[in-house]
């Protein structure tokens, strides 16, 4: 890693006066039900911010200057003020990437979109044939998905992104996931799958294989165009890093507002252990941030703790809090996922039963359908 690279990373480990980004899940209710859901979405709570407390808290981002931020789900489109929301955001200078199932966006929507500045969109897709998406994400999520992505592309949106959950049955597809997105003209973006929410019932059965995690290292070293939000920078103990700054931002640049405005160190860590307040509390989101003893303790300097012996812990900074936390391995261990496999054996060390996410909003239960990898 380049000196000016690292000398940033420790700066920013030490933590920011505001995150950079902030993902924001506006509602627990989805129209689907994937299996490895990192909230367990499905059903909407009645606790919701209202309209008028999550404009309250764009206010306080555009005070904190905050850039942007990542608005998920749930489904978020199926708040009726989703574009209330987004509209306050954007015409105060707060960027918005939001993702989507696509389900909600049809043609008069999309040009809605189309017409909003600082505004990206993320359509996911796990698949490049409806096979495999499908088994993941729910019969017809392709064709749902496909669908959006003509309507945008008939309004000129663009470059949207593509954005896709790698497992174990979609990493011989990621070629044709890149055609996929060239042919819309669209930016790939794909992400590690974490065994939060759903996926901690999942993950064993979709997560990568050590050769495939080595052949998405390669892919993804020649291909730097392509999008990944940081996630896979436990990779980077295989050779030159990954691009981006190859850290877990968790509590330091980074963390959720759930629907109920609920603040957590990261997306992939909804549990009471990483529950740093909520925005309702007396100095909102702002307080918490910078006040939380969670995020000073997160923003302390770290030990490599078991890794302390790997010669490539500065590479890979021990990899996932989350994947680490939910699997039962301490947070100072090796990543489930370790590419010297180090994760393997302190997995099986671990013992008795594993974290659970703090709640399930699935509205049915949600078996694994999962596709042979021919």
């Amino acid at each position: 890693m380049p000196a000016s690279h690292s000398a940033l990373r420790d700066q920013l480990s030490g933590g920011l006066e505001s995150p950079i980004c902030l993902t924001w899940e506006l509602t627990y209710g989805c129209n689907l039900a994937c299996v490895h859901c990192l909230s367990s979405s499905g059903r909407r709570d009645p606790r919701e911010l209202t309209t008028a407390e999550a404009l309250g808290v764009l206010d306080e981002l555009v005070a904190m200057q905050v850039f942007y931020v990542n608005i998920g789900g749930g489904e978020p489109m199926l708040r009726p003020d989703f574009f209330d929301i987004v509209s306050y955001a954007v015409d105060h200078r707060v960027g918005v990437k939001f993702s989507t199932n696509g389900t909600r966006i049809n043609a008069a929507r999309a040009e809605r979109l189309a017409a909003m500045d600082y505004l990206d969109v993320q359509i996911s897709l796990d698949g490049a044939t409806e096979e495999i998406n499908d088994a993941l994400r729910g019969a017809g999520s392709y064709a749902s998905a496909r669908r959006a992505m003509d309507h945008l592309a008939a309004t000129g949106f663009g470059p949207f992104k593509i954005s896709v959950v790698v497992t174990r049955h979609n990493v011989a597809q990621l070629d044709a996931l890149e055609s996929l997105a060239r042919h819309y003209g669209a930016q790939l973006r794909v992400t590690r799958l974490r065994p939060s929410g759903r996926g901690a019932d999942s993950w064993a059965e979709l997560h990568p294989t050590d050769h495939q995690q080595r052949y998405l290292y390669d892919w993804l070293r020649e291909r730097p165009q392509v999008l990944t939000g940081d996630s896979f920078f436990h990779l980077s103990a295989l050779g030159e890093p990954l691009e981006g700054l190859n850290l877990c931002g968790a509590g330091r640049v980074v963390c959720l507002i759930d629907p109920v405005g609920d603040v957590y160190a990261c997306p992939f860590v909804i549990h009471d252990e990483f529950l740093a307040g909520n925005v309702r509390a007396p100095g909102g989101f702002t307080s918490v941030w910078r006040g939380s003893p969670l995020f000073a303790s997160l923003r302390e300097p770290t030990s490599a703790g078991a890794c302390a012996s790997c010669g490539s812990y500065d590479a890979c900074r021990g990899g996932c809090m989350a994947a680490k936390f939910f699997t039962g391995l301490p947070i100072d261990g090796p990543d489930p996922e370790c590419v010297f496999g180090h994760g393997v054996p302190a997995a099986a060390g671990a013992g008795g039963s594993l974290p659970r996410p703090a709640a399930d909003h699935s509205s049915r239960a949600v078996p694994v359908r999962l596709v042979s990898r021919g």
